[in-house]
């Protein structure tokens, strides 16, 4: 009998597309998670922040505006889920030092800065996004691993 059984990459990645699927954002989902010792520490995805309107009832003026994708992103209200996950695990007084990010997208460079500052050593993403090569560069010198599947 063949193992079906999807490899570390693949298990924890699936787990951060679910994380996506609660995202309340009207322009993408995005979902992350935060794994230390093959254990999920922390998740989170994209959306307003614990008490704020949502996205998708009209709580970012931003994302229901034209914008395009990484432009005027100093006046979005959502959080992202990279750090959401960082925060969420703050919140509950877990450390993500040396841990691995799954991400469903690139990390833009606001949370490429927080994720380096918070101690993650390794990010593993499946989507490009407009912010690739920028985080690629702070990470390279960061020293953090950086791999797509």
């Amino acid at each position: 009998m063949a193992d079906n059984r999807p490899g570390w990459d693949e298990y924890f990645m699936n787990m951060a597309k679910v994380a996506a699927s609660r995202s309340n954002c009207v322009r993408r989902h995005v979902g992350a998670v935060i794994v230390k010792d093959r254990q999920v520490i922390s998740t989170g995805y994209n959306g307003t922040p614990r008490g704020i309107t949502n996205c998708n009832e009209g709580g970012c003026p931003r994302c229901a505006s034209s914008a395009k994708t990484g432009e005027n992103l100093g006046e979005c209200l959502c959080s992202h889920a990279e750090e959401n996950s960082i925060v969420q695990a703050a919140y509950h007084g877990v450390a993500v030092k040396d841990a691995t990010l799954y991400t469903t997208y690139c990390p833009c460079l606001l949370c490429a800065k927080m994720i380096i500052n918070s101690g993650i050593t390794e990010v593993v993403y499946f989507g490009s996004y407009k912010f690739d090569d920028l985080t690629k560069k702070l990470f390279s010198q960061a020293e953090i691993k950086f791999r797509t599947v």
